[in-house]
């Protein structure tokens, strides 16, 4: 069998015995008898198979620093409740493993690659969690040359077969272009963020949306912020009213807000004239007027649950890719049907 293919719990299922008791072996832990630990070694060099070794160094060390880079500007990312609340679920885990965490801010993904080369060359990290994947991420190659443990928030589709968490956003533009087709909108737009992260929202909008005619299909890229939000809201609302959206879904809840204080400067009502739709559904969703339906998503457990799959990672056992829940249709008062 090739040693590719083998992982620890095909040893630990040929030996009779739990991955952790692998794990202890293979660290020389107490916790075995001289037998079991025996017959691990034995069906470890039946099937070929050998730790990672860089799993196998830090298993046995305390790992004190995970590090996260953001491709944001640092005032846009103070605004921006996603990366707050998942920030904050990742301290939640790191919290009870003792750990910090080590956030940076990037200007690139090519600066993010050096970043990543120097806290593993240094020690500073012990694992990273990487965010915001396109397509060639060339930070991919750069991590499995190292040999940096990480966990890659993003599609498996982007992450080039590395410890991936994701959400199915493709499934969830589908829904939200769904839900506005069932309430009467043929003309439904989307403000998106930056391109080359949200091709998958993207190109799922586009199918479900172009069912409903080719106006249904407009989309506009920006960089996540309010005031793009409100430029590219602008320009879709003032156009002819025949040919004007009345229904928008946003990329976020920050952008939605934008949008609700654009249609009250022209004059339209939400949702009568325009439905508005945000993605996340943060604090935000609940305290504007009217308050804004929303594809709402548990963003802390999604941070939590990347810190988790990280600790996986370092130490040989966890769980490997895998989905987290995706999000789900939250209708307050900014949708309804068209002109009602």
């Amino acid at each position: 069998m090739s040693t590719t293919r083998v992982t620890i719990k095909d040893v630990a299922a040929r030996a009779g015995v739990s991955k952790g008791a692998v794990s202890l072996a293979f660290n020389h832990k107490p916790g075995l008898s001289d037998a079991t630990r025996e017959r691990i070694f034995g069906a470890a060099r039946e099937l070929g198979w050998a730790p990672h070794p860089t799993a196998r160094s830090l298993a046995g060390a305390r790992v004190d620093v995970v590090g996260l880079a953001v491709c944001r500007p640092a005032r846009l990312l103070g605004l921006e409740p996603f990366y707050m609340e998942f920030v904050s679920g990742v301290e939640s885990v790191l919290i009870e493993h003792s750990c910090a965490l080590l956030l940076r801010l990037v200007r690139s993904a090519e600066e993010e690659v050096g970043l990543q080369e120097s806290w593993w060359r240094a020690r500073q990290v012990g694992g990273a969690i990487l965010v915001d994947f396109r397509a060639d991420d060339p930070r991919v190659g750069v991590v499995r040359r190292l040999g940096l443990p990480v966990v890659a928030v993003g599609h498996p589709s982007l992450t080039g077969g590395l410890t991936s968490v994701w959400t199915d956003d493709a499934g969830a533009v589908t829904e939200a272009v769904r839900y506005l087709a069932g309430l009467g909108h043929r003309r439904i737009a989307r403000v998106g963020g930056v391109a080359a992260l949200t091709a998958l929202r993207t190109a799922a909008f586009g199918a479900a949306a172009r069912a409903l005619g080719p106006a249904g299909a407009r989309q506009l890229a920006t960089d996540w912020s309010g005031e793009a939000g409100a430029r590219a809201t602008r320009s879709l609302l003032t156009g002819a009213a025949q040919d004007r959206p009345t229904a928008i879904v946003y990329d976020n809840d920050v952008m939605a807000v934008a949008g609700l204080a654009v249609a009250a400067e022209l004059g339209l009502a939400v949702p009568a004239d325009v439905s508005v739709l945000a993605w996340d559904d943060s604090e935000l969703c609940r305290i504007t007027y009217p308050t804004l339906s929303a594809m709402s998503h548990d963003v802390h457990g999604f941070g939590a649950d990347a810190a988790r799959t990280l600790f996986g990672v370092i130490t040989g056992e966890g769980s490997g890719s895998h989905p987290v829940p995706a999000p789900v249709l939250t209708p307050r008062g900014s949708t309804g049907p068209p002109g009602a």
